[in-house]
């Protein structure tokens, strides 16, 4: 059967359930009432089990059927916890369930479970593990202790729980303190670990790379591409040609330029600017257009689709693509003729885009730039690049007053912006880490930031408009009872949401209010907290973040597949070959693989913050017994943690406070001493001393000297 015309039908059975009017009842009544033909009952029937094995609906021994709500049951993602209890994070339900460690029932951290709600109250959940329904770790990485007759693995990530045991005869030689892969055999009981045999041995714990070679394998990052797919990367020329231009804009003419990373290699957008003579501003954004190369279907597309980003972690990339398009064709590389997917846009003085063009192009960049060169230009007088680029010069403070342009107008309609620091980890040859400081943005970092929101707000809108299928971002507005938290919180010190928490403007009117206050960053924290992940959809419906009514990611096609999957549906409506059978196909894909590409997209974050923080605790290895000034950064029921001015973020221990009894008040996010009434709360300045760091639960510990 057509897989749409499934997806409809098992949708209509579904919401069919969802009714408040439906009462559980057999498979033969249901089919009854839907009016499902003899022919297509085994279709029918079929749905009902598979739907039956991805827990979205209960049978009873009886035979009726509902929704697992019915029965006050759910399924979701099972979270472990290294002392044998877990939470289930249900989608769409505010806060996990939490699950005792004898109501586990065999389950493992992220595997897909049916759980039954036992016990419910205005603030949690508890519920039981009834069914596991589908294995989420295959595979665990982790530490070989070997034993004499056996052997057992300590996996890197404490919520899977458990040591896993390993028979003689499944340890692949392994030694005690070996990086290896495991493959599980057994799944835990309620009285026995899981059971399984090593499949890879990745190193010794101690080997240089072995590290985030861990973290690759934990988290099943592709790392290698297939002998398939490099013979099709190695298909694409390395050099445009003229058939490749044809029925394009010609924009080599154009003085553009790269403004990226000095460490950059795969440069997919280039911009320019001028002034036109009414005024306005004339804005290009010339991306890669990697579609061009990336057909559907192919063995490069598949790879790019299942990768879904690239992943930046301390010491290396995991590329979407390819080095030889990454950095080679598709790379947008000065004094090359490269081909393009362009958006050019004239901005007035408010910031408003008066008109656009969405074409096809053929462009060559005239200077590869830098953000710390071109940031130069614009805030030294007496930069020591200003001869080199003498000729730019001009088209750059015309960046610089656009840039102001589009950030007013941003700031005007609400749009948040946060000020918190991001680590840059300095690596030496062997990948061990010598700095940690915080990343600088500065003007240049801005002005590429403004000028890809601008062209990513209309190429989101204008195709909104045409009513195609679409692949945008979307951030929705905080849940009603977070918002109605974070209003009370501020209250408390002071400060009161203006105007309707379900726009953006009131919470950066709120973060406007803190900028230099003692408080500052705890109001930051709590407004980021109350806030909702970004995801990608078919649907447009507003980013809240950036108070834009559309929104899409266009400008990064060469590292994240939802800007390739739109660059294909954008190429194919310019070129008139988005057909009514074409149209329908987008349909159909389009929901999964939003859905996928936001499930790739946190993996990779997750990979990328683990990476940090291990290298970040290698680093404070070295510095025990070392004392620096800090800011309280988060307070727990098990202590504070303290941010350094380098970003480096650890933990005082409550058992660690010797001078008074310290309570958690969660209402007030803060510590409060029952014999002194010290209190510590996020923003306090104090004075803290390293005593140590884990590179195997990747934390770093300090002690309190003093508070100032």
């Amino acid at each position: 059967m057509d897989t749409q015309l499934y997806n409809e039908r098992r949708d209509k059975l579904l919401g069919f359930m969802a009714d408040k009017q439906y009462r559980p009842m057999t498979s033969s009544d249901i089919a009854m009432l839907l009016g499902i033909h003899a022919d297509d009952m085994p279709m029918f029937y079929d749905m009902l089990s598979q739907l039956e094995k991805q827990g979205k609906i209960i049978t009873t021994k009886k035979g009726k059927i509902a929704l697992p709500e019915a029965f006050d049951m759910a399924t979701g993602s099972f979270i472990g916890n290294e002392r044998g209890f877990g939470f289930v994070r249900v989608e769409g339900r505010e806060g996990d369930i939490f699950i005792p460690r004898f109501a586990v029932g065999g389950a493992m951290h992220k595997d897909t479970v049916l759980v039954r709600i036992v016990r419910l109250t205005n603030k949690s959940a508890e519920g039981e593990v009834v069914r596991v329904l589908e294995r989420g770790m295959k595979t665990v990485v982790g530490t070989f202790e070997q034993v004499k007759g056996y052997g057992f693995v300590k996996a890197d990530d404490k919520r899977f729980g458990g040591d896993i045991y390993i028979d003689k005869k499944h340890t692949m030689g392994a030694v005690t303190g070996h990086k290896v892969v495991v493959r599980i055999t057994k799944p835990p009981t309620e009285h026995e670990n899981p059971e399984g045999r090593v499949t890879e041995i990745l190193g010794h714990i101690n080997d240089p790379g072995v590290d985030i070679l861990s973290i690759i394998r934990e988290h099943d990052l592709p790392s290698e591409f297939t002998d398939e797919v490099l013979r099709d990367a190695s298909l694409v020329p390395e050099e445009i040609n003229r058939d490749d231009t044809a029925g394009r804009a010609d924009y080599r003419d154009v003085t553009m330029v790269t403004i990226d990373g000095e460490d950059a290699k795969d440069l997919d957008d280039a911009v320019s600017v001028q002034r036109l003579e009414n005024g306005n501003y004339k804005l290009g954004v010339y991306i890669a257009d990697v579609s061009h190369y990336v057909k559907e279907g192919s063995p490069l597309d598949k790879e790019a689709y299942r990768r879904g980003t690239s992943v930046y972690l301390a010491d290396r990339v995991i590329p979407m693509l390819p080095h030889r398009l990454s950095n080679g064709i598709c790379s947008l590389n000065e004094g090359c003729d490269r081909l393009s997917l362009c958006c050019v846009m004239e901005v007035d003085g408010r910031g408003n885009t008066v008109s656009s063009e969405i074409q096809k192009a053929v462009i060559n960049v005239d200077r590869r730039m830098s953000y710390t060169v071109v940031n130069s230009l614009l805030t030294d007088e007496a930069s020591p690049y200003a001869e080199d680029y003498c000729a730019l010069v001009p088209m750059f403070k015309l960046m610089h007053e656009l840039r102001d342009i589009l950030f007013e107008k941003r700031r005007r309609r609400g749009a948040i912006e946060f000020d918190f620091k991001e680590a840059k980890i300095i690596l030496d040859e062997k990948g061990f880490p010598t700095d940690v400081k915080p990343y600088e943005r500065n003007l240049a970092t801005s002005i590429i930031e403004e000028f890809m929101l601008a062209a990513n707000e209309c190429i989101a809108e204008h195709f909104y408009w045409l009513s195609l299928p679409f692949v945008y971002r979307v951030h929705g507005q905080p849940d009603e009872e977070k918002a109605e938290r974070l209003r009370e919180f501020v209250g408390k010190m002071g400060y009161v949401i203006k105007g309707s928490s379900n726009h953006p403007k009131s919470f950066q009117k709120l973060l406007d209010e803190a900028k230099g206050r003692d408080n500052e960053l705890i109001v930051h924290k709590t407004v980021l907290r109350s806030l909702k992940r970004a995801a990608y959809t078919p649907e447009c419906s507003e980013h809240f973040g950036l108070a834009a009514k559309y929104y899409c990611h266009f400008t990064s096609p060469i590292r994240r597949y939802p800007d390739l999957q739109i660059h294909r549906i954008i190429s194919e409506y310019l070129a008139g070959r988005l057909s009514a059978k074409r149209i329908e196909h987008y349909n159909s894909i389009l929901p999964e693989r939003s859905q996928h590409c936001s499930a790739t997209e946190r993996a990779a974050d997750e990979a990328e913050r683990e990476t940090e923080k291990y290298k970040i605790a290698q680093y404070m290895q070295g510095k025990t017994g070392m004392e620096y000034d800090g800011i309280v950064s988060g307070v727990t029921a098990w202590g504070m943690y303290v941010e350094l001015p380098n970003t480096v973020e650890g933990l005082v221990s409550l058992k660690d406070m010797h001078d008074d009894l310290y309570i958690y008040e969660d209402e007030e996010l803060r510590l409060l001493g029952e014999r002194t009434h010290n209190t510590y709360t996020i923003g306090d300045r104090v004075r803290i001393r390293v005593t140590g760091a884990s590179l195997g639960d990747k934390t770093v510990d300090f002690e309190l000297i003093k508070k100032y």
